[in-house]
């Protein structure tokens, strides 16, 4: 099973999962968006995992997003996809209801 690494924030009504790269700006910049937000997530740098990890996490990725780019976020199970980083999407979906 892919391993996603936890970061805590104060907000955690969404369960919001980010596939990325640690090379990738946008990656970072959408990381530096959920935590300067306080946004609780999980997300997987995929070129920091390993074979089988890795090709699980890919093929977990493409059922929300089948051409694999990244950053890919997954809100609620798939209730909401964002790729790319589109700063006002992610605030939208992220919103306190």
């Amino acid at each position: 099973m892919a391993v996603f690494k936890e970061i805590k924030g104060i907000k955690d009504n969404h369960e919001i999962k980010l596939f990325a790269l640690s090379t990738c700006p946008w990656c970072k910049k959408t990381k530096r968006l959920l935590d300067s937000l306080q946004i609780q997530y999980y997300y997987i740098d995929l070129d920091m995992a390993g074979g089988a990890e890795k090709e699980e996490a890919r093929k977990e990725m493409r059922k929300f997003n089948p051409k694999g780019s990244v950053p890919t976020i997954v809100v609620d199970g798939g209730v909401e996809v964002i790729v790319g980083y589109k700063e006002e999407k992610i605030r939208r979906a992220l919103e306190d209801e």
